[in-house]
């Protein structure tokens, strides 16, 4: 498992993030055994989320519940979780009362004194970016949140907060995969009339974060959409799917290393957030974190996904 220094802290981190979203309804031998086929393979970051599960705070429960961690084992990790969806409403909320309210009902949840990171859930269209600073402030020097970022945002959505927050912004978690590569494809053909991939829809996201020593954290890898099924295997994608075969064939690695290798041989160095709740996916994907796909390796499932190439 690849490994870095996630900029901005002092924590290393592997490249592949197991996601833990799908978990309300697993038993605790299931949830135990999903962490540890993880922590096998070298996945020590852990990613969680007040909204997910059943009523707030659900999934993050269901998981201390069954891992029953001690405070050494709790160190083995990197524990993420964010804040900022109100789930019932449905709407948005950055107020300093709901993120400090939250990463409250997370540690409480969880069974920790303290998140390794903390991610801003989506945009909040009314973020008053001096309550988030002094929310964050307030949670950095209770020793609750070691760093703090963001997630589905854009450059000047990130500006606006760096203007007024202390912490370095360590991470954006945007949803990629090579069939829901927009915020990539649209550099690779920039100014080219008529061609859709052309349409600037991120703002140069990717570049923005490579600039900003902002970690890229890819969601949905294996989804074609959002949320309208997964890529491998699927009949919509032959092409994709006749390439990916043939590269696993060659690596010696199940098709799911090829789909993370393609985020992860990108030079941003993004972390690859999987979604998945069954363990030997998990572990099929693992294989993906250091795979060395070569460049025209690269830029063929690129193409293969319906992406131009000029």
């Amino acid at each position: 498992m690849k490994t870095f220094t996630l900029p901005g802290t002092d924590m290393v981190v592997p490249n592949v993030v197991l996601g833990l979203m799908r978990i309300q309804n697993k038993t605790d031998e299931e949830v135990r055994t999903l962490v540890s086929t993880a922590r096998d393979a070298g996945i020590t970051f852990l990613d969680h989320a007040d909204i997910y599960g059943t009523g707030v705070h659900g999934c993050e429960r269901r998981f201390a519940e069954a891992l029953k961690l001690t405070p050494s084992e709790r160190e083995q990790f990197v524990i993420q979780s964010k804040a900022g969806i109100v789930k019932d409403g449905p709407y948005f909320d950055f107020s300093y009362e709901h993120i400090v309210e939250s990463v409250n009902g997370s540690l409480e949840a969880l069974g920790t004194d303290y998140l390794d990171i903390l991610l801003l859930h989506r945009p909040d269209a009314l973020v008053e970016p001096e309550d988030v600073a002094r929310a964050f402030d307030e949670l950095s020097a209770a020793g609750k949140v070691r760093a703090f970022g963001v997630s589905n945002h854009t450059p000047y959505q990130i500006e606006l907060l760096r203007r007024y927050v202390t912490q370095p912004i360590v991470a954006n978690q945007l949803q990629l995969s090579i069939t829901h590569a927009s915020m990539i494809a649209q550099g690779v053909a920039a100014n080219m009339q008529g061609l859709d991939q052309s349409i600037e829809r991120d703002s140069g996201i990717v570049d923005y974060c490579r600039l900003n020593d902002i970690t890229v954290q890819a969601w949905s890898p294996f989804q074609a959409g959002f949320f309208d099924g997964p890529f491998l295997g699927s009949d919509r994608y032959p092409e994709l799917n006749a390439v990916i075969d043939r590269l696993a064939a060659k690596y010696g690695v199940p098709a799911e290393a090829i789909a993370v290798a393609w985020i992860t041989r990108h030079p941003a160095r993004m972390q690859v957030v999987l979604g998945t709740t069954t363990p030997e996916r998990v572990a099929a994907a693992a294989l993906g974190s250091d795979l060395p796909l070569t460049r025209p390796e690269w830029y063929e499932l690129f193409r293969a996904a319906g992406y131009t190439v000029p």
